[in-house]
C-alpha cells in the first residue's frame, strides 16, 4: 500500500541521493495499475520460502544498498504472525547481507501503531486481560507483554548492528494505492464521508474499538 509512494519518492531527483535505482518486489506479479516507470526492476518471489528468495534475490546482493521493508502477512494468531513475518525478513536479509560482495548498509522497517496497542489483528486472542497504551503514543513507551510481530522485526534488524544500520517508522493509518489491501481504510472512510455529505446524513464512525486509538491521533 505504501510501495508506489515510496518508489515515486526514491525516483525523484529531489530525494536525498536521488534519483535512486529502485527494485520493487512482492509475492504476486506486478499489478497492471502499477506504473512500471517508477521501477528499474520488479521481482516476484515468496519471501516465506528461503529457496525461492535466494533464487530470485541472490544476483542483486552486490547492488542493493538499502532495504525498505513494507511487507506484512496476517495469519490466524499473533504467534503465527511473529513466525511468518520474521521468517520473511530473515530470508531476505540472509541473501542481501549474508552473501559475498554484499553492499546492504541500511534497513528501513515500516511498522505501525500495533507496536503500542498489542495484537489488534486478533481481538479474540486478546479479549482477556488485554491492555494497550493510551494515546498519545510516543517512541519511548515500553513494549507491551504480548506477542507482537513488529517487535520481532525490530529485534531481527537490530541483531545485524553494527554490520548495518536501521530505522523503524511506526506510522498510524495511511492512505496508499492498492487494489487488494484490506488496510486501505482511509480511502474507504473518505468515500463514505463524501456520500454522507452528499446525502446530508451525519458522519458516524463505522469502525470498532480496536481502531479508535489510532483515529484519535489525527
Amino acid at each position: 500500500m505504501a510501495g508506489l509512494s515510496l518508489a515515486e519518492a526514491l525516483k525523484s531527483p529531489k530525494s536525498l541521493g536521488g534519483p535512486w535505482k529502485v527494485y520493487g518486489s512482492a509475492l504476486r506479479p506486478m499489478p497492471t495499475w502499477f506504473p512500471s516507470s517508477v521501477l528499474d526492476t520488479y521481482i516476484a518471489f515468496d519471501a516465506t520460502d528461503a529457496g525461492d528468495t535466494a533464487d530470485k534475490l541472490a544476483r542483486f546482493s552486490g547492488e542493493v544498498t538499502h532495504l525498505f521493508w513494507l511487507a506484512i502477512q496476517v495469519r490466524e494468531s499473533e504467534q503465527v504472525n511473529v513466525m511468518v513475518n520474521a521468517t520473511m525478513l530473515s530470508n531476505v536479509l540472509n541473501v542481501l547481507k549474508g552473501g559475498p560482495g554484499s553492499r546492504l548498509s541500511h534497513v528501513t522497517v515500516q511498522t505501525g501503531t500495533q507496536h503500542y496497542m498489542g495484537p489488534i489483528h486478533n481481538p479474540s486472542e486478546s479479549a482477556h486481560s488485554f491492555n494497550s497504551h493510551e494515546p498519545p503514543f510516543v517512541e519511548d513507551l515500553p513494549r507491551l507483554p504480548y506477542p507482537n510481530f513488529y517487535y520481532a522485526l525490530e529485534d531481527l534488524v537490530k541483531s545485524y548492528v553494527p554490520a548495518l544500520s536501521y530505522s523503524v517508522h511506526r506510522s498510524s493509518i495511511i492512505i496508499g494505492a492498492s487494489s487488494r489491501s484490506v488496510y486501505n481504510a482511509l480511502l474507504t472512510l473518505a468515500v463514505y464521508a463524501s456520500i454522507c455529505r452528499h446525502e446530508r446524513l451525519p458522519f458516524r464512525y463505522v469502525g470498532n474499538r480496536c481502531q479508535e486509538p489510532s483515529l484519535q491521533l489525527h
